[in-house]
């Protein structure tokens, strides 16, 4: 704190001085009552307490990271357990899958312009393009 906080303000002069004039109006026997409950009450908030209610302090704090722990399990994407059925004969591959959702060229082969011709010569290129190298 810089010296200009350490000193008190207006504010702070005239609560210090209303609130010393009340305590003088007390008479003694209440003030002495009130000190003796402050006294009483410093010192049971700074007794120690049994530790097994110490340990019901913490139980909020373990719940929440028990909760979490939990929640992190759950939603913790897992490995499949085994490998993906990819390429086994009656399973569509990737490549098949990109062909049917390419809706331009199932209006190509679904029109009825279309020449079945062509696609048969088209087919017909490519495996002989493979098979001659």
């Amino acid at each position: 704190m810089s010296p200009i906080e350490d000193m008190p303000g207006e504010f702070e002069k005239q609560a210090r001085g209303l609130l010393e004039d009340s305590v003088s109006r007390i008479e003694g026997r209440i003030r002495s009552r009130l000190t003796q409950a402050r006294h009483a009450a410093l010192a049971e908030a700074t007794r120690r307490r049994p530790l097994f209610l110490r340990r019901f302090v913490l139980m909020p704090a373990a719940g929440a990271v028990a909760a979490a722990a939990l929640v992190a399990l759950v939603l913790w994407p897992h490995a499949p357990k085994g490998e993906l059925p990819l390429g086994e004969p009656g399973h569509a591959t990737v490549e098949d899958l990109d062909l049917l959702a390419d809706g331009d060229g199932l209006d190509l082969v679904s029109s009825e312009e279309a020449d079945g011709a062509f696609f048969e010569w088209a087919v017909d290129q490519t495996d002989g393009a493979e098979t001659s190298i």
